[in-house]
């Protein structure tokens, strides 16, 4: 039955009641009593019937993750230098006419390789000369030697006098004497005849000829430098670190460049090439400085890096990024989830109860997207990430957990992003 049903039986009724009354007059009031006692039913059933029906206003519905502890590691980026491990000139040690190149440019050598040949005829000729003059010595020795002793024993029978003996004596150790110098004058006469035959020092890359084919080269009169010879195999990476950062890494659990037993954890570097990518090879801090330089303020460290593909290139300047510090079980909570006022910073808490609560935090460094939690929420709390807006202190909220795919991509991208500048630190 319809409203409009309802009505006209209502009206139909109170006619009725009121022919009635007319028809009943000593009983009116009783009737009237009764309709109207029907009429106030009948209204307030209407009214709970038509009354607009009271709707519970839903919960905020906000994204929350569960607080983790872990290891995280603390960079810091600085520019740096490559330079090779040896880095080796060579230089012609005699004077002459370069006569002939025995090696291609460019190409890698092996130590002890011949490079040049220098004209050789002047200073072979010299140590033929320092040879003769040591046999003619040996001669003249052996005969000093003979003499001494023929007139030794003549002098112990008093057929020679005391200055034969001494003449002979004399002549003997003088021509030893002379020997000794000629097998030296021999020495260094081969030793300069060895330095026309120029070789490389050390294994590795050989750069461009300086001096050309018949150009006169020497220590003083001509060319001096012929070639250079790199080993990079291994390279070496200078870059510089601030005084504060020096005065930091004594709280850390880093070696930088130096041996602490005390310390868990080697400095390890990594750079990016020309290109914007990251060198797949990592290398290890093995020298810190152990002073400032009062000019700059810095101090020097260097790195060892592998290069086997040769792909770095001494010389060039590069990204350095620097492990300075391992941060062990700490909070690590992502930067979005942080509310920064002029009392601090804080964070949304969902309680087990699922009323979320504003608790204030002290921060730490920025490590990619996320931020490290000095003092606040505790391992296996929930913090809220997305739809912190909507909420105030102690408000019921409907807690979802963030979606996984989602979560997977912050954390690939932390990975990727994982550095701080070392003036962020704190």
């Amino acid at each position: 039955m319809n409203l409009h049903h309802i009505g006209e039986s209502i009206g139909s009724k109170v006619n009725t009641g009121f022919k009635s009354a007319k028809r009943h007059s000593p009983h009116s009031k009783k009737a009237w009593l009764v309709i109207a006692l029907i009429v106030l039913i009948v209204a307030a059933g209407l009214y709970f019937i038509m009354r607009p029906k009271h709707q519970a206003s839903p919960l905020p519905i906000v994204e929350v993750e569960t607080v983790k502890t872990g290891n995280v590691n603390i960079y810091g980026e600085y520019v740096g230098r490559i330079r090779a491990q040896q880095f080796v000139e060579i230089h012609a040690r005699v004077e002459g006419y370069l006569e002939s190149m025995l090696f291609k440019e460019g190409s890698y050598i092996e130590k002890g390789q011949t490079l040049f040949i220098i004209d050789p005829r002047l200073y072979r000729a010299n140590a033929n000369k320092a040879r003769a003059q040591l046999n003619k010595a040996r001669a003249q020795a052996q005969k000093a030697k003979r003499d001494y002793e023929r007139i030794k024993p003549l002098y112990a029978q008093n057929a020679a006098s005391q200055l034969d003996l001494d003449n002979a004596t004399a002549a003997y150790e003088s021509a030893n004497a002379e020997v000794t110098v000629s097998e030296a004058d021999l020495t260094q006469a081969e030793l300069t005849l060895g330095y026309t035959r120029v070789s490389s020092p050390i294994s590795g890359y050989i750069s461009e000829r300086v001096a050309d084919i018949g150009t006169w080269v020497g220590p003083s009169g001509g060319k001096s430098l012929l070639a250079t010879v790199v080993k990079s195999d291994t390279v070496r990476v200078d870059f510089s670190m601030t005084a504060l950062d020096y005065l930091r890494s004594k709280d850390r659990n880093v070696n930088l460049g130096v041996s602490d037993s005390t310390r868990k954890w080697n400095s390890f570097v990594t750079i990016t090439l020309a290109d914007g990518s990251e060198y797949p090879h990592k290398g290890l801090v093995d020298f810190a400085d152990p002073q400032v330089d009062p000019k700059t303020g810095t101090f020097s460290v260097r790195a060892e890096m592998p290069n086997p593909d040769h792909s770095l290139l001494p010389g060039e300047f590069t990204k350095v990024r620097v492990l300075l510090d391992v941060r062990e079980e700490a909070i690590e909570i992502p930067s979005k989830a942080l509310i920064i006022e002029k009392g601090g910073a804080y964070v949304y808490v969902v309680r087990p109860d699922s009323v979320a609560e504003k608790r204030f935090i002290e921060t730490g460094p920025e490590v990619g997207n996320n931020t490290i939690v000095e003092r606040g929420p505790a391992k296996g709390e929930k913090i809220v990430v997305e739809g912190y807006h909507k909420l105030t202190h102690n408000t019921k909220v409907n807690p979802v957990a963030v979606p996984p795919d989602e979560k997977d991509k912050n954390e690939t991208t932390d990975k990727k992003s994982e550095t701080i500048a070392a003036g962020k630190e704190e």
